[in-house]
């Protein structure tokens, strides 16, 4: 009998088992029956996994292992489900080789037979490159620039190339070499900086589709541009002195804007001056010949008249180009007048009231004397 089966009310009061206290002299449910069988409940667990697994006949480690096999069933099951999310793509290969590729969503591939392998189609990488080129005449610079790429063909990336990150610097480099080693060390470190990465890119990407490493690239960052830090200090010598090149080069420019139109209008006014000088030279000995010409004419009439005119016209025009006045007197003596010296004693001291009538008083006689000079 098992531990739980009620007695029937045998042994009671008498025995050696006394019935359970609390319960009235025996167990019971709550509906006056007695409660479930342990035994009994496992054997028809056990029942049940006959009619599943094939009959009643299998011992218990059959039990066991169909348990453990359906187990394993589920978990594979289970695993085999990923999720590919929206920014990557699923490359699928079964027992190695590709199969497929899956996009974002829910899908399943069974364990040990298939393998996932994820990859980021959006993500953008940097790479970073510090490398010493030789330019065309033969000089050393240090160029250091970033390259950013993503992968674009998921297969190619993972398939066709063992390491595309490593074939992706070689091909930096290689790319880098070839554009620097067609320019100058000047170029490449002033105006070339910005042309440099344009020019990188394409011969890089056309590198990458060669190797079919799968990476497209979207930028080239050209950071600095240097010349080698041995001659650094030579070099920042020689920017300076291309720099104070081109300062005074603006300034003689802009010196020679300044003086040049100057120059220019001061040769036309002189240019235009000469022409009308030419013009009135011309003028006046065209204006002389013909008083001449006429003079001609009326001396032959007339010489005597003629001669004494011109000769008092000559005197009176060089005479009157001096400070110096001669007169003659009927005594045969001349009389000479310093009228330069006194001019400038005039001029140094202030006249006064009494010399001024003294010079008025000196002008008529002065007059006088010079046309009695004549």
């Amino acid at each position: 009998m098992a531990w739980n089966q009620p007695d029937n009310g045998q042994n009671n009061g008498s025995g050696n088992n006394p019935p359970p206290s609390g319960n009235g002299g025996g167990r019971r449910g709550s509906n006056g029956q007695p409660p479930p069988d342990i035994d009994e409940f496992l054997q028809r667990i056990n029942q049940s996994f006959d009619r599943w697994f094939g009959g009643s006949n299998r011992n218990s480690e059959m039990y066991a292992f169909n348990i453990a096999a359906a187990i394993v069933v589920v978990l594979y099951i289970m695993v085999g489900f990923y999720r590919v999310e929206q920014a990557e793509e699923a490359v699928v290969l079964r027992f190695g080789k590709y199969h497929s590729t899956e996009q974002a969503g829910l899908h399943w591939a069974p364990p040990f037979v298939d393998e996932v392998k994820k990859v980021n189609i959006q993500r953008i990488e940097q790479m970073p490159l510090n490398a010493r080129m030789i330019t065309e005449d033969t000089n050393i610079v240090e160029i250091n620039l970033t390259v950013q790429y993503r992968i674009l063909e998921p297969v190619d990336y993972l398939l066709k190339v063992s390491d595309p990150e490593a074939a992706l610097l070689h091909a930096t480099e290689s790319a880098l070499r070839h554009v620097v080693g067609g320019a100058k060390m000047t170029h490449i470190l002033n105006e070339g900086r910005a042309t440099l990465a344009r020019d990188i890119q394409p011969r890089l990407q056309s590198y990458l589709n060669a190797y079919h490493t799968g990476l497209q690239i979207t930028g080239v960052n050209i950071l600095e541009a240097l010349p080698p830090k041995e001659v650094k200090a030579a070099f920042d010598d020689v920017i300076r002195a291309k720099e104070d090149k081109e300062r005074l080069k603006n300034q003689a420019e802009t010196y020679a804007n300044g003086i040049v139109p100057e120059a220019r209008g001061q040769a036309a006014r002189i240019l235009a001056e000469a022409n009308g000088y030419k013009l009135e030279v011309v003028d006046k000995a065209k204006g002389d010949a013909a008083r001449f010409d006429q003079l001609v004419v009326e001396y032959k009439k007339s010489p005597q008249v003629i001669r004494q005119r011109l000769y008092l016209e000559t005197m009176e025009s060089v005479l009157s180009k001096t400070n110096k006045v001669v007169l003659e007197n009927s005594g045969n003596s001349m009389v000479y007048l310093p009228l330069d010296k006194m001019m400038n004693t005039n001029a140094n001291t202030a006249p006064t009231a009494s010399v001024q009538p003294e010079a008025a008083a000196r002008a008529p006689s002065l007059r006088q004397g010079r046309g009695e000079g004549r």
